[in-house]
């Protein structure tokens, strides 16, 4: 429904401009030819959100390759954020630039 409403307006206006072109508006020209890239646009983003929705949905056939350097980035990044998380005693200072009291 959206594609096809996007399409309607790309080609009325492309007639419009089209007609204001020809009647002498030299600017026309631009959208004459801006207006069916528009559209031949809405009619690509359309097919490859399209072929996404279908891989998803029936499980794509290509095997991910997978980047053992950006792996272990992510764990350690994880074991980061588990170490930045953890419970703190409650005498220990929540301000990590506060100097430490010496006794």
């Amino acid at each position: 429904m959206g594609l096809t409403l996007a399409e309607l307006i790309c080609t009325s206006a492309f007639i419009v401009e089209l007609r204001r072109a020809i009647g002498g508006n030299d600017l026309s020209w631009a959208y004459v030819v801006e207006w069916p890239i528009l559209g031949l646009y809405g009619v690509y983003v359309w097919r490859k959100l399209l072929i996404e929705e279908l891989d998803e949905r029936h499980g794509s056939t290509e095997n991910p390759v997978e980047d053992v350097g950006v792996e272990a980035s992510r764990a350690a990044f994880n074991a980061y954020l588990a170490r930045v998380h953890e419970p703190r005693p409650a005498n220990e200072s929540h301000d990590p630039h506060e100097k430490p009291e010496s006794p």
